[in-house]
């Protein structure tokens, strides 16, 4: 078996000119000629052309080859979701400068004075939008809520300037809020349409950050002994015996890899139920929640909004008395503008063709039909990987019927079956021995990440932002969920909550608010009643 290395040192320089091969041996102190394997730990203790030292040296090659293997196999992958990732992060972010720069420039414009000294309502407006996207813990529904409390204040103020307003005074207007509603639907339409489009948004390029995390580490996994041992026998092993230019048969590197991969396979299932995710929420970026058709009008609604205010400013002030009181006079006369004048222009139409592009040079739909088509790539990744090693260039033969090939002994056809994927198919795996009682720690940790991302996912398809469906439970950012995919859409819970009315006690103040009920009233009538008798 070892005749090429009889003469000086034939096995080195045939492994040389060998392609592919040149460089498992090169640097090696291979013997010029057969001595016995009695000593070798690894390859077929035959007459040999290595010593147990040369075969050391291989095993420590053999590790740093399959590392490289592996590197190699996943590197289209970690860089697809690093390279996404980046895309999608900067066009989002760009999208809310692009956005505050291009409401404030309008504004200014249009609005003047009155929205210069007001500006930090709307800086404030998109200074949250930027802590939630960016992961901030911020309850995007309270948050716009709020952002339509304090502009309401803000204009009652210059619409009434002729009147004192003081703090107290604003927080009872704030308590009318629903009932007045000042601004028409616009605050309730576009909550619903901000909250979904900045879930999806969020959840999407947190997924893709957590695909990337799961890509790196699970294809930097340390290999155990018996996988070294195994490749070895599959990569160096014929060279000691004088085949250098034999390749594995392609069945039997199936069989190593997949013993070599058994706990990356075992991942692949929640890794599909994780792509599957991903894929839905795409639906979201492209369909109505769409953020970019959301956030590029967003002016020209804020716009509507203080229109729908100003018109109908004197009848606001009037029940906004009633509820509250009158304020007093602020000893100063009105401005002569009259209150349509406080806001004057009107805003240009919004042209939806007049889209920018982001920093990633392109629109968001291209980004999406970009990334869906890479997730489908994607799915069976991990369970596909021997395969997809072993079909390498000079890693195993092209075709799996042929007998001139290394089978693990010597060169001739692979008898074994090709085992199944995952850990514990590989219990009766010929050529590496693996422990099936012991999964890989490191992939137990990067399957419940999947688990937990995947539950995200889910949710923002839903329209519902876990952080927040629990406030017992909100920092640990999990919760369970509607359970619903396509079958059904949780609406957020827009019901307004009823407080006390401040003032409301006051001589002449009316209250706008209904009686609460009429139940403790009876409940007194009744006992009367019932005592008389």
């Amino acid at each position: 078996a070892c005749m090429t290395c009889l003469s000086s040192i034939v096995c080195y320089l045939t492994a040389r000119t060998t392609p592919g091969l040149q460089d498992r041996v090169r640097t090696l102190n291979v013997t010029p000629s057969c001595v016995s394997g009695d000593r070798l730990q690894v390859c077929v203790q035959e007459r040999t052309c290595c010593t147990l030292e040369v075969e050391e040296k291989l095993t420590e090659r053999s590790k740093h080859e399959f590392e490289k293997l592996m590197d190699e196999a996943t590197e289209d992958l970690r860089d697809t979701f690093v390279s996404r990732h980046k895309r999608f992060d900067e066009f989002f972010l760009e999208l809310l400068e692009n956005t505050e720069r291009s409401l404030n420039e309008m504004f200014v414009r249009t609005y003047g004075k009155p929205y210069m000294q007001n500006a930090e309502v709307f800086q404030g407006l998109f200074s949250e939008l930027k802590r939630y996207y960016t992961g901030g813990n911020v309850n995007l529904e309270e948050m716009l809520n709020d952002f339509w409390t304090r502009l309401l204040e803000r204009m009652f103020q210059l619409l009434n300037s002729q009147y004192l307003i003081t703090e107290e005074y604003l927080e009872c207007i704030s308590k009318y809020m629903d009932q007045l509603k000042p601004f028409g639907d616009v605050p309730k339409k576009l909550k619903s349409q901000v909250t979904r489009a900045f879930i999806a948004a969020r959840t999407f390029v947190q997924g893709l950050m957590v695909g990337r995390e799961v890509a790196n580490r699970v294809s930097k996994v340390s290999i155990s002994v018996a996988c070294v041992k195994a490749v070895t026998r599959m990569l160096y092993c014929p060279s000691c015996r004088g085949l250098t230019a034999i390749k594995p048969c392609r069945t039997y590197c199936l069989n190593v890899l997949k013993g070599c991969l058994a706990n990356q396979a075992d991942l692949d299932p929640e890794w599909t139920h994780y792509i599957d995710a991903m894929l839905l929420v795409t639906e979201r970026l492209e369909g109505p929640f769409n953020i970019e058709s959301v956030m590029e009008p967003i002016d020209v609604k804020i716009s509507e909004a203080i229109m729908n205010m100003q018109d109908k400013s004197v009848q606001l002030s009037y029940q906004v008395f009633q509820g509250c009181g009158q304020p007093k006079s602020s000893g100063t006369s009105r401005s002569a503008r009259g209150v349509s004048d406080v806001f004057s222009g009107r805003f240009r139409p919004y042209n939806p063709e007049e889209l920018p592009t982001s920093a990633a040079g392109t629109s968001l739909d291209r980004l999406v039909i970009d990334i869906k088509d890479k997730l489908r790539q994607s799915k069976n990744f991990w369970s596909s990987l021997p395969e997809g090693i072993c079909e390498g260039e000079h890693v195993s033969t092209e075709t799996e019927e042929t007998e001139d090939c290394w089978n693990g002994q010597e060169m001739g056809r692979y008898v074994p079956e090709v085992l199944k994927d995952g850990l514990t198919q590989q219990v009766s795996n010929p050529e590496v021995v693996v422990d099936i009682t012991r999964p890989d720690s490191l992939i137990r940790q990067q399957v419940m990440a999947l688990k937990v991302m995947t539950n995200k996912l889910k949710n923002a398809y839903n329209g519902n932002d876990i952080y927040f469906q629990d406030s017992s439970d909100e920092s640990s950012g999990s919760g369970s969920g509607s359970g619903c995919m396509e079958s059904c859409v949780t609406e957020p819970d827009t019901s307004p909550t009823d407080s006390p009315v401040l003032g409301a006690d006051r001589s002449g103040a009316v209250s706008l608010l209904p009686p609460s009920s009429t139940c403790p009233l009876l409940l007194l009538v009744l006992t009367l009643l019932l005592h008389c008798r």
